[in-house]
This record gives structure tokens, sequence and C-alpha cells, in this order.
């Protein structure tokens, strides 16, 4: 496997190898003040901090390690409009929005795609953005949902980017026997995720955004004007934003048992040269349809990127590699043998009932979390939600707010396990739809 410089800060990525923005934040010393602290440098804290920026707020962000060191600059890189949780966010937003909960729901699935390819546009971020995505159908009942979505982006207008494949349509697309089936959408996208998140904190630097890395807060202070306490300094605000996702252990008494860690697994291959072009030649990204799922992409330089299942229990796998190569050589037969230069992990932030959580811990202590493997479009949903609730618009963040979340007794101990049960659970339903 390739050693990667910087390793001991960021993980031994392909996305840390080819990162664009080698910029290093200082650490947070001395006493600061601010209109909005935020703690978490990944996607929702630096899409919150740009929101919030450019309504010119002055912000400050403060990130225990590096701007982008988890799951926003780990993950696979597909921006697409599955929103993780729908079925439990229709039953339960219903009752505050009536008749309008479909319509709010089939908007936020595209609203993170126009955020990103705005923002990518107005800072000429380099992430490497493409459109084009496939949803996979493995067996007959992975058809008819993917027809039924497919009829309900037609009804809603997006005719002209949806197209239903068969068999041999999708094996028009890729060099694999293994689908029955596809939904093809050229609105969906896929990027380089660690230079978008880098791209974006320099756009939020650029207007006036504070920015600290490897500064663990250590305390928040509660009070008419609260503060964030570091090993070195403080930084006192109007407000904060909790953005940690399943990374910190702050405000537990609240938060404990609401947030738990799935380690999802991703390697890299060397790169294909002509076989990327024979195995996918439209250069789209892909995942199946079913409930632990396989999803995989072209890098820019022609490797193949793959990430595959999910790891419950909260702890890493011992071998990335050896796992997923049988998954990429019943993808890809032609692939068999093909060199892993590349292995890492990704921790995301998995909540029960899958809807993203947002509240306060106090009145002027917010937090924003859980996007359960959907992270990159809703973590940029979430950071215009929070800054407009931060601003005094709170209509989408009382919508959200007033979800009910399960919250489970012991915290992680028991959350994880309960989190396996549920996905074998899952997994055996597989089996019979």
């Amino acid at each position: 496997m390739r050693n990667v410089i910087g390793a001991a800060q960021r993980s031994a990525s392909y996305y840390t190898a080819s990162l664009n923005d080698p910029t290093q934040y200082p650490t947070l010393q001395g006493q600061h003040s601010v209109d909005v602290v935020i703690i978490g440098g990944g996607f929702t804290g630096v899409a919150t901090a740009v929101e919030l920026a450019e309504r010119g707020l002055k912000v400050a962000i403060v990130e225990a390690n590096r701007i982008g060191w988890g799951a926003s600059g780990r993950n696979g890189g597909q921006v697409t409009g599955s929103l993780s949780g729908d079925t439990a966010m229709r039953q339960q937003m219903r009752k505050r929005l009536g008749d309008e909960v479909d319509d709010f729901i089939w908007h936020l699935r595209w609203r993170g795609h126009q955020i990103i390819e705005n923002r990518v546009n107005k800072y000429a971020i380099a992430c490497d953005l493409k459109h084009g995505h496939l949803h996979a159908a493995m067996k007959p009942s992975h058809v008819m949902e993917l027809q039924a979505f497919y009829e309900e982006a037609q009804r809603r207008g997006m005719g002209d980017q949806v197209t239903l494949l068969d068999q041999d349509g999708v094996r028009q697309h890729l060099d694999s026997e293994l689908y029955l089936g596809a939904l093809k959408n050229t609105r969906n996208l896929h990027l380089h995720p660690l230079n978008l998140c880098l791209g974006e904190a320099r756009a939020a630097h650029s207007l006036g955004a504070l920015i600290f890395e490897n500064s663990e807060v250590l305390e928040i202070v509660h009070g008419n004007r609260p503060a964030v306490i570091t090993s070195k300094g403080r930084i006192d605000a109007g407000q904060v934003l909790l953005a940690g996702d399943v990374y910190h252990k702050l405000e537990r008494k609240q938060l404990k048992g609401k947030i738990f860690p799935a380690m999802g697994a991703i390697v890299t291959t060397a790169p294909l040269g002509e076989l990327a072009r024979q195995i996918n030649p439209h250069d789209l990204a892909v995942y199946d349809c079913r409930f632990v799922l396989d999803y995989y992409r072209l890098t820019d330089d022609g490797r193949l990127l793959f990430g595959g299942g999910a790891n419950y229990s909260g702890r890493d796998s011992r071998d990335i590699a050896a796992e997923l190569r049988p998954c990429i050589e019943r993808t890809f037969p032609a692939l068999k043998g093909v060199d892993i230069e590349f292995q890492w992990s990704c921790a995301m932030g998995i909540v029960m009932n899958r809807i993203p959580q947002l509240g306060k811990v106090s009145d002027n202590v917010w937090y924003c979390q859980g996007y359960s493997g959907h992270g990159i479009a809703t973590s940029h949903i979430m950071g215009e939600i929070m800054a407009e609730a931060l601003t005094g618009t709170l209509a989408k963040f009382d919508t959200f707010a007033g979800c009910k979340h399960i919250k489970v007794p012991l915290g992680d101990m028991l959350g994880n396990p309960m989190l396996s049960v549920g996905m074998w659970y899952y997994q055996m339903l597989e089996k019979l739809r």
C-alpha cells in the first residue's frame, strides 16, 4: 500500500495524496471574539461558515485535527438525491407541514446539489466535479423501486435527467454482468470531497472567517455570551454551533446516545489506463440498491475508488483491501488481480431513525449532526438551514428540530450493538424482498 506524506495528520487515503490545498491553519491561542463559533471543520462546519460569512457575520471554526479530517474528507465522493430517513421524515414532518411534506422532501433531495455547484463555480474550487450516476438493481424488487422513483421524477419535471435502463442498457454503461437494471441520473454529481471541503474553507477564510486547526475544544461555557475553551485559547461568541458529528464527546448529557459511529471502508486501485474506459466508459458514479451496498466511481486520474459494506460495531476493519477485493472482482471481472494502492476507513454518524438531528443544548448553543452515510449533499443543506436559524429564520430548523429521536441508554455501549442487530435484520429482509 502507498505510504502517504502527512498520514499522521490525515488518513492515508487517495484523497490525502491528491489534495490541492495543503494550507495549514494555526492552533487557537489567546482570546478572540466573534458572532458565531463553529466546533468542527468538516462539511457541516465549513458550509455553515461560508453561509454566515456571506451574510456578513464574523465566524470562527475550531477543528480538533485538520479541516476535512473526518468523514468529510474520506467518503465515496457521491452527491445524490438519496435522503437517508426520508420515510421517517415524511411520517414525522407531516404533522407540521401537512400535504406539503412530499414537496418539501423532494426539493430537499436536490438542494445540496445546487449549493455545491454554485459554490464550486463562485469560488473556483477545483474538486473534479462531474455529473452522472447509476442507481443499480441487483434483483427484480430493486427494479420495481427504481421504476417508482423514475415515475415520480417524471411527474416532477426531471424527464430529461433520468433514464431507466434494462440489463442491456446497464451493460452499455458498465462492463459488469451484476445488475438487472439501473436508474441513470445526470443531476447527481461525484467529486473529490477533501478538495471540496478545503476549497470551501479557503472561501470562508477569504470572507473573514477565522480557522483554527489542531485545537480540540475541551469545554463549552454557556451563558448570555457563550465561549469555547481549548488548551491554549478561548473564543467568546454570540452563538455556538456544535458540528462535530460523531467525532466529539461534548455536551454528553444532552447528546449521548443519539448518534453512533459506523465504519465505512474504501480502497483505490492503481491507475487503470485504458481499462478505466472499458469498465465505466461514461465516467459515472454507481451504487446499488441493497441496504448494505457497494459504491464506486473513477477518480480523475483513472483509478477505481470502491467502497462497500459498513462495520456497525464502530471498530475499524483490519484489512480493508482483503475485504473489498472480492467485491471489486465480482463487479468487474476484468480487474481480477488489480493492484490496490490505497485503503482507508471512514467513521459515519448513524442515527437510529436516519433523520438528521438539529437542535439546541441551551438558548445560544446549537447542534447539527447525523447524516447516516449521505453526508455530502445533506451537510450542505443543513449548513444552509443552520445559517438561516442562526440569523433568525427558523422555519426549516424547527421542522427538523421537532422530529423525535431515539436516545439509547448507555450510549455507545448499547447503541452500536443495537445498530449491528438492526442491520442484520435489514440484511435478512434484503434476502426476502
